[in-house]
């Protein structure tokens, strides 16, 4: 999984220099922001542990459902990452339908990369075995995520694009008024999310057993839901939107709800399922799915936010005070709203409060990682 994601992270050639006040000079084309470099590079670093390690320490590695662990923040640490350099990226845009075209084609190639690596191709490497059965292949994946957010975020941003701004008004709202059409369409992606995830009744639904090394091989199984609003394994909207539209079978076989408490006898590790363990344990789930990866969008404009400060804000002090302010802010709404039970933690379904969490974590860590880099130059 780390080539996979690296790709992305690894890719975007950055205008501003942060070791002087960048809106004091002309800003280098040569000169790279040191601290998001730092960043991405520790993120590169947290994803290779978690995938080694994490099958050893499962206390590390996704959490098999609500609740989140150390690996569960690596994507959103990424799409935090992009969103960030995305005004770096276009900070200068000569030409809209030459941005336009880099955009979809860079979103083209991570597209087809994502599904020749996570589609199937690769069986097993060890024996040599490749191919890919259209019957079965996973639509979805990594970078098909981080295509997607990469598309609607860079294309809102070039179409959003104001005049370049030398100086921004007095008062902390005017940042947020430079680009409020994509705060705006933030809030729209919010809404719909909410309305899909806790408005769409869920039937009851039937799989068959995939796994060749299963005694259920070839089994069919129902799942009875008939609910609305539930975000249990079984009866989520976001289950139920990706059966629908990209079909059972090229969902990901192997997903983290396996090892919950439900399933196995010594979650959260790997084992042999529970003698009174449901159906649904044996079904497959698409953890980067399409309403997913919708809300997913909103940890990059998240990260774009915090590019427009790094690109218009005057001074180091203003913008960490900024930072610091609204990572604190997004981290404490999304503890409250999980220990309220409002709205659970949860990485497979990309809960509200999971973006909030994950995205406040990102700007406390690239805040600190910015505190430093300053202080080391100056």
């Amino acid at each position: 999984m780390a080539e996979i994601k690296a790709d992305i992270a690894l890719d975007h050639r950055l205008t501003i220099a942060e070791v002087t006040d960048m809106s004091a000079q002309k800003p280098d084309p040569k000169i790279r922001v040191a601290s998001l470099d730092i960043f991405r590079g520790l993120t590169v670093a947290l994803m290779i542990l978690v995938d080694d390690a994490g099958g050893e320490w499962p206390k590390i590695g996704h959490a098999p459902w609500n609740g989140c662990n150390l690996a569960d923040f690596v994507m959103p640490f990424f799409l935090f990452i992009v969103g960030m350099a995305i005004p770096l990226a276009f900070k200068r845009i000569t030409s809209r339908h030459h941005a336009v075209k880099r955009v979809i084609v860079r979103t083209l190639k991570l597209l087809f990369w994502g599904i020749l690596l996570q589609g199937g191709f690769s069986h097993a490497p060890d024996k040599l075995t490749y191919g890919v059965d259209m019957k079965k292949i996973r639509w979805c994946g990594i970078l098909q995520r981080i295509a997607f957010a990469y598309l609607v975020v860079a294309l809102m941003e070039i179409f959003t694009k104001k005049k370049q701004t030398r100086e921004l008004p007095p008062g902390w709202l005017s940042i947020y008024k430079l680009y409020s059409s994509q705060w705006l369409m933030g809030v729209c992606i919010l809404v719909i999310y909410l309305a899909v995830i806790y408005g769409t009744y869920v039937p009851h639904w039937q799989f068959t057993v995939n796994d060749r090394d299963s005694a259920d091989y070839g089994k069919v199984f129902t799942v009875e839901c008939a609910v609305r609003g539930k975000l249990d394994p079984p009866c989520n909207a976001v289950g139920f939107i990706d059966r629908e539209i990209l079909g059972i079978n090229h969902m990901y076989q192997h997903p983290a709800w396996k090892r919950s408490e439900a399933c196995t006898e010594n979650s959260p590790n790997e084992g042999p399922f529970r003698t009174s363990a449901p159906s649904w344990c044996k079904a497959p789930f698409e953890p980067e799915g399409i309403l997913s990866s919708i809300s997913a969008v909103l940890s990059t404009i998240i990260g774009v936010h915090f590019g427009h400060v790094l690109v218009y804000m005057r001074g180091h002090a203003a913008r960490l005070k900024h930072w610091i302010v609204m990572g604190f802010a997004l981290l404490i709404s999304g503890l409250v709203l999980h220990f309220t039970h409002a709205i659970p933690l949860n990485k497979q379904l990309y809960t509200f409060s999971y973006v909030c969490v994950t995205s406040g974590a990102a700007a406390l860590v690239f805040s600190s990682i910015y505190a430093l880099v300053c202080c080391c130059h100056s």
